[in-house]
């Protein structure tokens, strides 16, 4: 047995008694009242004690009951030498009362000190402890050897019963406590990585849509100065209305998915391509799918039709929605002429689609834009996230 066992102590947990259910720490007060009756009861049958002399097994109870509640205190404390001198006390106040001619009440001391002592000191200690208060009982006893070694056997029994006991409870305590560790971690990680959900829609939606739209204001401010056309300055503004306006619609999109309210992609890209004057088609069994997934199938498409309105204006678009297994598949391919797209490419698909990149790559999934081929026409952008 390595030697930690023969001198560490038990868990503090176990010492201290915590998660020990009501109903048995009302077993253990039973038996200590049982206890102290037995002694009561064998000091009166014993008749060794008569008048004023029961004063002195009287005090001789109660300072051991005082030593017995001390040692649990030092013991939780893990102090050794005062636990040792505390059962000291049992120990001979019990050889007094074999002196004296009681010898339930010294047997019973014996046997109650070498229980605490297994079961609350170290093992080493405690065997050493509980050695004496035994050798005590044995030289005293008036019992046949087979029953005072089976009276031996049982007190080093209960007392190492109880020891196994504790160490179980202290060990599920902690095991207990690991979890309710391990369960506040996650839930902290799991807030820390709502708000930086949060936190990347809002810049998302708000930083696109804002710095657009200041673009388009401080240019329509160059041109006041300017003294430029009316014209040209409405249109400017009417730009930053636009980009206001899908801001706005961006921003609600975003809040609902917060919220777990927004409606199905599928529903989102008909709508879209209606108005887009897109075509859509939609494959696979249809299911619900995750806020996240859902939402970046939004943007990209949204991305996608209005980067095809900047550099493909009038070209023609086809998306297809897919539900694949344990993943989901856009795809928007436009018909532009190749070189209306070709510095959309080269710019890695623009500032829009390289943050949608980055929230597929965060989400497990992939995004790719670029031309479609050499036989084939115009410009694609295929997103793939699990869902």
């Amino acid at each position: 047995m390595p030697i930690e066992n023969w001198t560490g102590w038990p868990p503090r947990e176990a010492l201290s008694g915590v998660g020990v259910p009501r109903r048995r720490r009302a077993l253990t007060w039973v038996v200590r009242v049982v206890l102290l009756a037995v002694f009561v009861t064998g000091i009166v049958h014993e008749n060794a004690l008569h008048g004023w002399g029961y004063a002195v097994p009287a005090v001789g109870l109660a300072v051991c009951s005082l030593a017995v509640w001390r040692c649990f205190g030092t013991t939780l404390q893990q102090r050794l030498w005062p636990s040792i001198g505390l059962l000291a006390v049992l120990i001979a106040t019990g050889g007094v009362a074999e002196w004296a001619g009681t010898s339930v009440t010294a047997t019973g001391l014996w046997c109650v000190a070498a229980v605490i002592a297994v079961e609350r000191l170290p093992l080493g200690p405690g065997l050493g402890v509980a050695g004496v208060a035994i050798a005590a009982y044995v030289l005293t006893s008036r019992e046949t050897p087979l029953g005072t070694a089976g009276a031996v056997g049982l007190v080093l029994l209960i007392g190492y019963s109880l020891r196994l006991d504790e160490e179980a409870r202290g060990a599920g305590y902690r095991l207990l406590a690991q979890e309710r560790l391990a369960r506040r971690a996650e839930a902290e990680s799991a807030a820390l990585a709502e708000r930086a959900r949060i936190a990347r829609e809002i810049h998302d939606v708000l930083a696109h849509s804002l710095s657009a739209q200041l673009v388009h204001l401080e240019a329509a401010r160059l041109l006041i100065e300017s003294g430029a056309e009316r014209q040209r300055i409405l249109e400017r503004v009417t730009a930053a209305r636009g980009m206001a306006r899908e801001g706005l619609a961006e921003t609600r999109q975003a809040l609902s998915a917060l919220r777990g309210e927004m409606t199905q992609p599928e529903e989102f890209l008909r709508e879209i391509a209606a108005s887009e004057g897109a075509r859509l088609e939609v494959t696979g069994q249809a299911r619900r799918l995750p806020a996240e997934a859902g939402l970046a199938v939004r943007r990209v498409a949204r991305e996608a039709l209005t980067n095809v309105r900047k550099h493909a204006p009038g070209a023609w678009v086809e998306m297809e929605f897919s539900y694949l297994d344990g993943e989901v598949e856009l795809s928007v391919h436009d018909g532009g002429a190749r070189g209306q797209n070709q510095g959309l490419a080269a710019s890695g698909a623009g500032y829009g689609l390289l943050g949608m990149r980055e929230r597929a790559e965060l989400l497990g999934g992939t995004l790719e834009a670029g031309p479609a081929g050499p036989e084939r026409e115009g410009f694609v952008v295929r997103l793939r996230v699990p869902a």
